[in-house]
């Protein structure tokens, strides 16, 4: 019997799943985490993980209580198959229709499978990913229709009752950093700045305003462009309040 108080977050360590397991920590008694090494190039988002959560059970004393288990899985296969610029030491291009060549195919299906598989054994029924299909670079599997195919198969396919959340799916990066403000303040946000990855190319050397990363790749730019919109509208914001 799966129960409605416990939740299992994918964390990869980027900026929208650290946002998601906030918000997983406000609305869930007891959340556990799930991530995976395939072979990414930006393979430096493990080690963001671990600071992340050293860093929120230090500043927020009061989630201790609701942070479970971590489960972190290597399944190379994924990047033994995949002749993308996330797993392959390659320029990142667009393709025919937009979609930069980032993408790994099946990535969050697969991911949502092996989840789905770990929250059956650790009787979780509710399940949150931070994907999004406002600012995003085109994945197919970050859009509503997939996650809700998807929720469909897993709850056929195992007989079970899985609810998948998706927090930021209607969110753009600016409102994306504002949900995080708003849940976890000017700390949280500085955790996300200093510690979450989200560069393509692994990039830690550069320091910008909105964190660290190469400052070209889609990712990067979404994360920055997001994080300008939301510096203006704080500051304006502020400005009519003063």
């Amino acid at each position: 019997m799966q129960e409605n108080d416990k939740c299992l977050v994918l964390f990869s360590g980027g900026q929208d799943s650290s946002t998601c397991l906030a918000w997983a920590i406000q609305n869930f008694t007891k959340t556990e985490t799930i991530g995976f090494y395939y072979g990414q190039r930006h393979k430096i988002e493990l080690e963001s993980r671990r600071k992340i959560f050293s860093s929120l059970r230090k500043s927020f004393p009061a989630w201790n209580d609701k942070l479970g288990k971590d489960h972190l899985h290597s399944i190379p296969t994924l990047g033994d198959i995949s002749e993308t610029a996330l797993t392959r030491d390659v320029e990142i291009t667009f393709a025919e229709g937009n979609l930069p060549n980032t993408f790994v195919p099946g990535r969050n299906l697969i991911f949502l499978t092996l989840a789905a598989a770990v929250a059956y054994r650790r009787n979780i029924r509710n399940i949150i990913m931070g994907v999004g299909e406002v600012d995003y670079s085109g994945y197919p599997d970050c859009r509503e229709e997939s996650v809700s195919a998807m929720e469909t198969a897993l709850n056929i396919g195992m007989d079970s009752k899985f609810v998948l959340h998706t927090p930021l799916m209607k969110l753009d990066k600016m409102e994306i950093w504002e949900m995080g403000y708003q849940i976890g303040g000017a700390v949280f946000t500085d955790i996300v700045i200093e510690y979450s990855h989200s560069c393509y190319l692994g990039d830690r050397n550069l320091r910008h305003d909105w964190g660290y990363g190469c400052g070209n790749c889609p990712a990067c730019t979404l994360r920055a462009a997001g994080y300008k919109g939301y510096i203006k509208k704080t500051t304006r914001a502020a400005k009519i309040l003063g």
